[in-house]
């Protein structure tokens, strides 16, 4: 070794090594040897561009065009991190990709992918490189069908199963190059992406990267639209997880191409069940999106599309709440249009964004959905943050369009405006809802205010106002927690104010009222503000002000103001009694104190008149609730409250008529509020102002405030009386009312007020004065009068009576006192209105009960005997005061009395009198009757007199003593109790009742009770429900009346009655007794009714001991069968009582009787059990749970049994059990109860139908929620399907003959596929889409059918009905419920539906269901083509079948379908498809049908696979071009159709020429005409489709078939063939090139000129004169003078013939016949050529043809003038190129001589004999004959012409002729 070498430098040796690449790479004499050398150097040598010496990296290597080692490459860029040698790397890479192969290429991909991410964090301007080309192999890379193996290995052959970020990344960028667009004009930015990722996607700053039309490739850059696909479809394939293509998926579902969007639709549904929308990271992501981010590099909002889809996202994550500030700026941008962040947003070819559009509706709309989500599912927190800005921006928003008035002229304000309006209504309520604190409870009420002031004032429209209104009701629940007593105050005010405003006026704040806040200012008033508020109720008092002019709803809800029960209905306690905070919420509760009440309501409004004014008629509803108040408390300061409920006025009204301790409590309370100054001021001042709203008829229901009125001073003490007595004259008018009632009320009051102080005041005197002056003229009233009488009698005895009481005077000493008395008997006695007659009674009546008349004080000549007789007549009419009278006087009548046994025959005689009453069957006077004779029988200490005493005394008023009447009236009535007369048994019930109601507590009473219970025992199984009912109340007395042992007795009698074997509470009965009502016991044939027939039904079971149960059951039936034992006073009150266990504790068995008879449809049977389950079901819940199979099964046996309130209560019954409950519970039975509803919904009683609908109903509704829970109840769901389904498919459910269930079926089914989700019905679709497509057919109306077979009767068309029935399957739920089943197929349920519909598709026969069979596959073929790819070729085989169909419709349908199938068909398939339609149309024969639907076909498919069809143009293109002369119109129209949609032009014949004629030269000589026609045609139009110039190959090429064409006798449409003859004759150069063919040619011609076919004939004589013109050189005129002469003879022969038009619609035989000599003359002419014959046989030829022509010419025909002149044109055109010769001279000059002499010629023809004339003037010398002639000839036209166009012409031939002038 040399020393030089030893010590080289490192910068030498690098370059040698350099230099020795290079040399060897040099020296390579070959491209095989330098790619060799490549492979092995160049990745070595380009690491030697990192080196330390400048020289070194100065050497390169410059030879294109070689295969470069693009593999080391990349593993070099994917090792090395120096940036010089990796710009190298992939300078190498991107110039050698493009010249791998595809597959060395696609090797590449994983690892281009490998370290991806890592490689972008080194240098985004290499990894965009790297990432370039990916996208470039994308568009090579064949995606594996996805779910299959290939596609499930996929991830792990790219190796991003081990390299997750890499696949994030790449996922990532892929839906960032779906987001990417190159149209975004003045930004760097696109919307969603920033300016770093636009460069990026750009490879930062490179020209060509991208372009929107034309193939992708490396010149012109990737196509953007169709990279953005291939990443999608990359993306759905395995390689990556749902979670990773979330975000891609969404972003491709909202682009606006559909073939984009579909593949992410697709995508997303199947990620959103993976990815977690409650995912911090993910929502940070899409808030970016959405928003953009700021800068000048920032990216751009996302579009409005986009925007939409995120925030359907974002409302169904609770997190998404939490981004505080994004939220905020999302409800800024959208409130404010103007904002620069829209102006780019979707509207990129715009300058700003348009304030209306779709999108910008639908955006806005998701918007506020967004908002509401947030104020319903937003943390305290976020929403305290949220909320003040979010409601001051919507409140600036509205008032920026104008408020509350809306400003119409405002531009852009239309109706998206408006709808955001409303939006921002309803978010401000429930944002103010969800954060109350901060915006809504403060003490001004700002927005509160701001809300009724909308409501009133908002002039934007109904719509609007209803928002206003959800806002307002959003904001009660608030305020109704406030506890603050300064809100509460200020929202009082507040209230008040609103109702107030009037429609029309200004309000105070200065806006014009357009709309009544009155309601909501009641509901906020109820809902809001506590019971005890006296302002709130003056608030419900109000709502009632406009009476019958005020809406229904404020009058509502300002009565449930007013009741405290409806008052706790509307505001429930949120804690149980157990937790709640009895201080806080019990307090709501309480009632108004009536002291602060009066104040507010009378006092504090000044005076009663000004009060009268405000409450119009709401004052009476004041003064009843006033005194309802006064009661309330009076009775809860004594421990005895009310009860609170629905009847709560009713249950004080009670307490007051029957209650003696209440009674004397509220007196009581009373006497203490008088005792002290300021309660009685207010005492009374509230009975002035009930004496003024009952005295003021203005005010409404006046009667209310004097009922009011009237019971206050029944119990007020009499210092209060004497007060109010000083106003007594007020009551004149009601008491001369007209009106029985405030009469009635008004002298009752008068004798009350009247009765106090000074008697003898000067009012009452007056008063009375005027009653007596009326009294007395009572015989002489009428009509108004007798009011006035009646009214002044019964103020009379009112006063009379108490007066005397008070004064303790009973004695009748006045004279007015007598005369009064004497009047009012007389009345009775003579009388004969009733209205007098009522008043005199009731006269007595008063009298007789304070004592004042009795059997010593009846004035001479009345007796007391004559009254009884006299009250007994008018009792015995109905009258119940009669009745209550006798009673009354009986009180007055002693029991024995020696020196007076008048008063002993008189009681006996009332009570006589009373008993007959039995008779009237009217249990009104039957409860009279029991009250007398307990007022008979006790007096004054009968409970029924209680309400009856008025006057607050403490003495009781006289009454005769007692000691052994009621024993004697109470023996008679147990006696009559056991009687069989139904009235009088019905009569006596009610009377024991009466007396145990009112003489209870009396001895006599006590000691009788067991025979009391006895006797009401006895009527329970009482067939008259009346005395059942009566016999219960009459129980439940005893039981409350008597003792422990007693009771106990009872309890037990009771529950033996149901246990027991003996006869117990029914009695005795015989064989005949009737126990059951027909029907309610049925049993075979008949029903149990009797003993006998229980006898009988024991026999057959053979169980003796069912005849005690019967019987024990028919006492029971009785009962359970009626209302009345088990009524709201009755047994269930004794049973719920009693601690006694009942026999269904030890009976389990009676439960499910016992739970059916509560649905029985019987109302009385319904309400007795109702109440028996309630007294004897504690916990009905474990009750039923632990019975649940015995009461089902029950149940299910009965539904179907004989008697129809079985059935129907059995329907009601199972539906009210299954409610609820787990569907594991009855899931054995599931499939039995669908069969057994069904079959009772075709029953034959309609109302069992109705209950078998709704128990229907009910499961449906079981099923429907437990598929709308999803898969926390997919279980469950997938249970009912399993059962529910198949039933309903069956003959049982959809297939029934039944109508009902048929159409209950279908809804039933509809709902079903509605409310699933994929998961749980994917099983099912299959066999659901087969059987849906098969019933659309079965269910369609059997009268369709019946139109279509008769559509001529009525007009019509078979395709016109047809076309109805078509509409009607596209609009048909059921195939919305077929799309609803395939928008949910999966790969695994694709396999199984393809045989469902296969299975549609050789068994369905009607046309809706085949119609819908192409309408799945055509939504299966657009969207749902992924799971459906591999199943097309399959079924564009079975479809090729399908389109013959008889029905035109279903094969169109089919062809539709097939065009769609082919979009994913393989290249294989539709070639097989196109060659099926070339057979159908070919072999077809004389059949249209056949060639029409291979139209079809070929339309179809161009139409709906344009791509498939485009790329397989070569063979299909050239049939088509054949078939588009079809003789059919509609094939030829569909061919002609594909045929100009898929071509640039008619040259583009010549592409497809020798397919054409390959395909059409067979079928020429088919025996089937149209097809010959149709090949023949073709060949034509090709022809004259090549244009001016034939190719000699293109000639040689169609010449064949052009002859063969032409071959064969004549037929319609063959000239046009001879006519591209002639054009093919003219356009190519095989006359002259090829002798044989040009001899053939005119043997063609010749031959087809001879043809005898009237109409052919003339078009062929023109072909041949035109043939003639083409092949000159060639002696023509003897053969055509040969063919034409004999024509010419005969036809002008023939002239005289008639004229005769056409059968085919043709020309007339006259016109056929001129234009045949027209053509024949011209031809003739034409055939005469100067330069090939000699003088004398041309002086011949053209002799012979003037003799024709003159003889033509004669005819005067024009279309035979011009043809001559045209002929005569071309002759002399031939003799202008010959010389003068003077045989011609003048046989020429006769021609010229017939120029100017043709009479009356048309423009048209004088101007071809000029131009004839001008040529002919040419040949003619100057002294020949025929310029002579031509001379004058023309000369004299020129003097004669008047046309400008025809004398210029002849001007030319003047000066042809040599003449200048």
């Amino acid at each position: 070794m040399s020393r030089s070498t030893t010590t080289e430098t490192p910068e030498a040796k690098e370059l040698a090594l350099v230099g020795k690449v290079e040399l060897r790479i040099a020296l390579t004499d070959s491209d095989a040897k330098l790619q060799s050398m490549l492979n092995t150097y160049l990745a070595p040598l380009l690491l030697k561009l990192a080196s330390d010496h400048v020289s070194v990296r100065n050497k390169r290597i410059a030879r294109p065009s070689i295969k470069l080692p693009v593999a080391a490459l990349v593993k070099q860029y994917k090792d090395c991190h120096n940036a010089i040698v990796r710009h190298f790397d992939l300078l190498y890479i991107q110039q050698g990709i493009d010249r791998l192969p595809v597959q060395e290429r696609l090797d590449l991909l994983p690892t281009l992918m490998h370290g991806l991410a890592n490689n972008f964090e080194e240098s985004p301007t290499h990894t965009a490189s790297l990432f370039n080309v990916i996208l470039k192999l994308l568009h090579h890379l064949v995606l594996p069908l996805r779910g299959s193996t290939e596609d499930v290995d996929l991830r792990l052959g790219l190796g991003l199963a081990e390299r997750v970020l890499d696949a994030e990344f790449v996922a990532s960028w892929l839906g960032k190059v779906i987001l990417f667009t190159t149209s975004v004009s003045g930004t760097k930015s696109c919307p969603g992406l920033s300016a770093e990722d636009c460069d990026f996607l750009k490879l930062f700053g490179k020209n060509d990267i991208w372009t929107l039309a034309g193939p992708s490739n490396s010149s012109s850059g990737m196509n953007l639209t169709e990279t953005k696909v291939i990443s999608a479809k990359f993306l759905s394939s395995g390689a990556f997880t749902e979670a990773e293509r979330f975000l891609p998926a969404l972003y491709a579902s909202a682009d606006s191409n559909s073939r984009l969007s579909d593949i992410g639709e697709d995508m997303l549904k199947r990620a959103n069940p993976v990815v977690s929308l409650e995912d911090h990271r993910l929502l940070t992501k899409l808030f970016k999106v959405y928003l953009g981010t700021r800068g000048a590099t920032g990216s751009l909002p996302a579009r409005r599309s986009l925007q939409t889809k995120i925030l359907a996202l974002l409302c169904r994550s609770r997190e998404s709440t939490s981004f505080v500030p994004e939220i905020l700026q999302i409800v800024k941008e959208a409130l404010e249009p103007q904002n620069q962040s829209y102006d780019h947003v979707g509207y990129q070819n715009s300058g700003t964004a348009p304030k209306q559009g779709l999108d910008l509706a639908k955006l806005r709309a998701q918007i506020f959905a967004f908002t509401n989500w947030v104020a319903r599912m937003g943390s305290g927190v976020s929403l305290s943050a949220l909320a003040p800005t979010l409601v001051t921006d919507l409140r600036t928003y509205i008032e920026a369009q104008g408020w509350p008035r809306v400003n119409d002229e405002k531009p852009g304000l239309g109706m998206g405006e408006l709808s955001s309006r409303s939006y921002c209504y309803e978010s401000i309520g429930l944002l103010a809802k969800a954060c109350p604190s901060d915006i809504l409870v403060e003490p001004n009420l700002d927005l509160l205010r701001w809300l009724f002031s909308s409501l009133s004032a908002d002039t934007s429209g109904t719509d609007i106002s209803i928002s206003i209104e959800q806002a307002l009701s959003s904001v009660l629940s608030p305020f109704a927690k406030n506890t603050d007593e300064d809100i509460e105050n200020t929202l009082t005010d507040l209230l008040l104010h609103n109702m107030s405003k009037k429609i029309g006026e200004t309000s105070a704040d200065g806006n014009i009222v357009v709309r009544s806040t009155r309601y909501v200012a009641v509901r906020f008033a109820n809902r809001c503000l506590p019971f005890h508020s006296v302002k709130a109720r003056l608030l419900d008092v109000l709502a009632q002000t406009d009476g019958p002019r005020e809406r229904g709803e404020v009058l509502e809800e300002g009565r449930r103001g007013l009741n405290p029960f409806w008052y706790r209905n509307l505001n429930p306690m949120e804690h149980s009694p157990s937790t709640r905070n009895d201080v806080s919420e019990a307090s709501r509760y309480m009632m108004p104190e009536f002291v602060d009440l009066i104040q507010d309501i009378f006092v504090g409004q000044g005076t009663s008149i000004t009060a009268r004014q405000r409450l119009g008629f709401g004052y009476s509803p004041a003064i009843t609730f006033c005194r309802c108040v006064l009661l309330h408390q009076a009775l809860s300061s004594e421990d005895k409250s009310p009860v609170v409920d629905a009847e709560w006025k009713k249950n004080i009204d009670a307490m007051i008529t029957n209650d003696e301790t209440g009674r004397m409590k509220i007196k009581n309370h009373l006497e203490i509020m008088c005792s002290a100054a300021n309660e009685h001021h207010y005492l009374s001042r509230f009975l002035y102002a009930a004496l003024e709203g009952f005295t003021d008829s203005h005010l409404g229901d006046s009667d209310s405030s004097g009922t009011c009125l009237l019971e206050i001073c029944s119990l007020s003490p009499g210092l209060i009386l004497d007060e109010i007595a000083s106003h007594v004259s007020k009551l004149r008018d009601a008491i001369f009312s007209n009106r029985h009632s405030s009469r009635s009320i008004a002298s009752h009051i008068f004798g009350i007020l009247a009765s106090r102080g000074e008697s003898t005041s000067t009012d009452v005197e007056s008063l009375l004065h005027q009653f007596s002056r009326k009294i007395e003229k009572w015989s002489d009233s009428v009509g108004s009068e007798v009011h006035e009488v009646h009214g002044s009698i019964l103020s009379t005895a009112y006063l009379l009576s108490r007066k005397k009481y008070l004064g303790n005077d009973y004695n009748l000493e006045g004279a007015d006192e007598l005369a009064f008395v004497r009047l009012i008997l007389t009345i009775l006695s003579t009388g004969r209105d009733k209205e007098l007659l009522d008043a005199a009674t009731l006269a007595v009546d008063q009298l007789c009960l304070f004592g004042i008349f009795t059997s010593d004080t009846i004035p001479v000549p009345y007796d007391v005997l004559s009254l009884v007789d006299k009250l007994k007549a008018r009792a015995e009419d109905g009258d119940d005061n009669s009745v209550l009278t006798l009673g009354h006087l009986a009180m007055q009548c002693n029991e024995s009395d020696e020196g007076n046994e008048a008063g002993t025959s008189a009681l006996s005689r009332i009570i006589d009198s009373l008993y007959i009453l039995h008779e009237k069957r009217q249990p009104e006077l039957q409860f009279a009757v029991g009250a007398a004779l307990s007022c008979a029988a006790a007096g004054w200490q009968s409970k029924s007199l209680i309400g009856l005493h008025d006057v607050n005394s403490g003495a009781i008023p006289r009454c005769a003593l007692r000691s052994k009447t009621l024993d004697m009236i109470l023996e008679k009535v147990l006696s009559d109790c056991k009687t069989t007369k139904p009235a009088l048994r019905q009569g006596s019930v009610i009377w024991l009742l009466c007396i145990v109601q009112y003489c209870g507590h009396l001895a006599q009473v006590q000691s009788r009770l067991r025979q009391c219970q006895t006797a009401f025992k006895g009527f329970l199984a009482d067939r008259e429900s009346l005395n059942q009912e009566t016999a219960s109340r009459g129980l439940t007395l005893v039981y409350e009346k008597g003792d422990r042992d007693l009771k106990d007795d009872l309890i037990r009698d009771l529950v033996g009655s149901f246990t027991s074997t003996n006869v117990g509470l029914a009695g005795n009965v015989s064989s005949e007794t009737q126990l059951f009502d027909p029907g309610v016991l049925p049993t075979g044939d008949g029903s149990v009714t009797t003993y006998k027939d229980i006898m009988s039904l024991a026999s057959e079971v053979g169980d003796s001991s069912l005849v005690y149960r019967f019987m024990s059951l028919a006492s029971n039936n009785a009962i359970w069968s009626s209302r009345a034992a088990f009524g709201r006073f009755g047994l269930s009150n004794i049973l719920s009582d009693s601690s006694v266990d009942g026999y269904l504790a030890q009976n389990p068995k009676l439960y499910p009787a016992l739970f059916r008879y509560r649905f029985d449809p019987n109302t009385n049977v319904r309400s007795a059990m109702n109440d028996i389950w309630s007294a004897l079901v504690k916990d009905p819940q474990s009750t039923i749970n632990d019975h649940f199979d015995t009461i089902l099964e029950d149940l299910l046996k009965n539904i179907l049994g004989k008697e129809w309130r079985v059935r129907q209560a059995s329907c009601a019954a199972i539906a009210d059990l299954v409610q609820g409950r787990p569907i594991t519970k009855y899931e054995k039975q599931l499939s039995r109860i669908w069969t057994l509803t069904f079959k009772v919904c075709d029953d034959i009683k309609d109302s069992v139908r109705q209950a078998a609908m709704a128990l229907a109903r009910v499961l449906t509704a079981v099923l429907t929620r437990s598929l709308e829970a999803g898969d926390s109840s997919s279980n469950t769901a997938g249970i009912m399907l399993k059962e529910v389904l198949p039933f309903l498919l069956s003959p049982s459910g959809l297939e029934s003959g039944a109508q009902e269930v048929q159409t209950f079926s279908l809804k039933t089914l509809l709902q079903i596929i509605k409310s699933s989700n994929a998961k749980i019905l994917r099983p099912f679709i299959p066999d659901l889409v087969g059987r849906l497509l098969a019933l659309l057919s079965s269910l369609e109306p059997q009268e369709i059918n019946y139109l279509h077979l008769n559509a001529d009767k009525y007009g019509m068309t078979a395709q016109q009905i047809d076309d109805v029935r078509l509409s009607s399957v596209r609009s048909s739920p059921m195939m919305e419920a077929i799309e609803r089943c395939l928008d949910m197929l999966d790969d695994a349920s694709m396999m199984p539906l393809q045989s469902s519909l296969e299975q549609a598709l050789r068994t369905t026969i009607g046309l809706p269901s085949r119609v819908g069979v192409s309408r799945v596959l055509v939504s299966l073929s657009t969207r749902h083509n992924f799971v459906f790819k591999p199943y097309a070729d399959n079924f564009l085989k079975i479809l090729r079948k399908q389109v013959l169909d008889r029905n035109d419709t279903i094969s169109t349908s089919f062809a539709a379908a097939s065009g769609y199938v082919a979009r994913l068909a393989s290249n294989d398939e539709v070639l097989r498809l196109f060659d099926y339609c070339k057979k159908l149309y070919f072999d077809s024969g004389e059949d249209d049908r056949h060639r029409i639907v291979s139209a079809e076909l070929v339309s179809a498919t161009a139409k709906y696979a344009t791509d498939r069809f485009a790329s397989l143009a070569n063979d299909i293109l050239p049939f088509v071009f054949i078939a588009k002369h079809d003789p059919n119109e509609r094939t030829k129209e569909l061919f002609n159709n594909t045929w100009n949609e898929n071509v640039g032009g008619s040259r583009a014949v010549l592409l497809y020429l020798k397919e054409i004629v390959a395909m059409v030269s067979p079928h020429l000589d088919s025996p089937r005409w149209s097809i010959k026609h149709t090949a023949a045609f073709a060949i034509a139009d090709a022809v004259n489709a090549m244009g001016a110039e034939i190719s000699t190959l293109n000639a040689e090429i169609i010449w064949p078939s052009l002859e063969k064409a032409l071959n064969g006798k004549t037929w319609d449409g063959k000239e046009s063939i001879l006519e591209a003859f002639i054009m093919f004759a003219k356009n190519t150069d095989l006359l002259v090139s090829n002798k044989q063919i040009a001899e053939r040619m005119q043997s063609i011609v010749v031959r087809e000129s001879k043809r005898n076919n009237v109409q052919y004939r003339q078009h062929a004589l023109a072909s041949l004169g035109d043939f003639v013109e083409i092949f000159q050189g060639v002696e023509w005129y003897e053969l055509v003078h040969d063919i034409t002469n004999p024509l010419i003879l005969d036809l002008l022969d023939d002239g005289n013939e008639m004229d005769v038009d056409s059968q085919s619609g043709g020309p007339s035989s006259k016109i056929t016949s001129e234009r045949t000599l027209a053509n024949a003359l011209r031809t003739l002419l034409k055939s005469i050529d100067p330069a090939l014959r000699e003088a004398p046989r041309l002086t011949a030829s053209l002799t012979q043809t003037f003799d024709l022509i003159q003889k033509a010419l004669s005819r005067n025909d024009k279309i035979v003038k011009d043809a001559i002149l045209d002929g005569e044109t071309a002759l002399f055109k031939k003799l202008a190129n010959t010389g003068f010769d003077d045989s011609l001279d003048s046989i020429l000059t006769e021609y010229a001589s017939t120029l100017f002499e043709m009479d009356d010629q048309a423009e048209q023809s004088r101007t071809k004999a000029a131009e004839a004339a001008t040529t002919l003037a040419r040949w003619a010398p100057e002294k020949s004959q025929v310029h002579t002639h031509l001379a004058k000839g023309v000369k004299l036209a020129l003097t004669q012409e008047r046309s400008s166009s025809v004398r210029q012409k002849l001007q030319a031939c003047w000066k042809a002729l040599g003449y200048q002038d």
